[in-house]
């Protein structure tokens, strides 16, 4: 596992596995094709999809390992490194994976909102799995895209080739919600365990120490990736986890600009804020009024 494949091009990852390269930016690869092989990691040039249809060993993906099993999709954005450890022993791999390079998606509809597709930002632990009739609706994306591929190339081959990519992530928006529907206990708990992080971060010394908390932060003390972290709670709250830190933050800012002992100055770096400015603009942008307003009011 200590061997870093490097895949730059989708012609580099086509050769790999045994695959002729029909078009330089886009692919959807076979991988019952490639020659058995040992697990590795792989760094890739591009975004990846992997649909996987068997038992191969665990998923290494960024810092994490992940027991990939088969009805799972896992995105790779371009940059990332990811990669199966098979414990040493030969596999041979199976399923598909569709590959397109960010150049592919340049001045059309998919390349303006590509970053919205947040679930190439999840960990491996956070991958979506798969009924079997939503498995169909993938092949069948994969197989519009392939059949593209394999035409002539025209003037409406990329049009085609780039609404069918898009078509596919929109089906895996809707995969997601469905997991995060069907995962609802899961989602609460996580909600919950967010909202004590907040409470007892607040209570101690970090924002003193650190500083105002990151939707980041939270996340990784959660174990689970930004993106993820953050779309988890929009579904759960309809706010976003920005937001959701922000309101935690204003209700405790209420409680302590009670305190007339504390100047506004004193209350806002209790919460974090290295400038009573910004503790004043957000209070103000959140209340409707600001800290000293507030404080007569009451």
């Amino acid at each position: 596992m200590n061997n870093l494949r490097r895949f730059e091009t989708i012609n580099e990852y086509n050769a790999f596995n045994n695959h002729e390269t029909l078009h330089p930016l886009v692919n959807v690869v076979d991988l019952s094709k490639a020659n058995p092989r040992q697990g590795s990691q792989m760094y890739f040039g591009f975004y990846t999809i992997f649909l996987k249809d068997v038992k191969c060993g665990d998923l290494i993906y960024g810092r994490h390992t992940y027991d990939y099993q088969e009805g799972t999709l896992v995105f790779i954005a371009p940059g990332q490194v990811a990669g199966v450890n098979s414990k040493g022993e030969t596999y041979q791999p199976k399923g598909y994976a569709l590959v397109f390079h960010p150049d592919l998606i340049y001045g059309t509809s998919l390349g303006k909102h590509i970053h919205d597709y947040t679930f190439f930002g999840y960990q491996s632990n956070e991958a979506l799995h798969i009924s079997e009739r939503e498995r169909q609706i993938v092949l069948d994306c994969f197989s519009k895209i392939e059949f593209e591929l394999k035409q002539s190339l025209d003037k409406h081959s990329k049009t085609l080739i780039v609404n069918n990519i898009e078509l596919f992530l929109n089906y895996c928006v809707r995969f997601y919600d469905r997991q995060f529907i069907t995962r609802e206990k899961v989602q609460k708990d996580i909600l919950q365990k967010f909202e004590s992080l907040l409470n007892h971060y607040f209570q101690s010394d970090k924002p003193q120490t650190i500083g105002l908390p990151s939707v980041a932060y939270c996340a990784e003390q959660m174990h689970l990736s930004a993106n993820y972290f953050g779309d988890l709670i929009k579904k759960e709250t309809g706010k976003s986890a920005q937001e959701y830190i922000q309101l935690k933050l204003m209700d405790i800012a209420k409680e302590k600009i009670f305190d007339t002992s504390k100047s506004i100055s004193e209350v806002a770096y209790e919460l974090g804020f290295k400038y009573p400015q910004h503790f004043t603009r957000l209070f103000k942008q959140r209340v409707g009024y600001t800290p000293n307003e507030y404080r007569t009011l009451n």
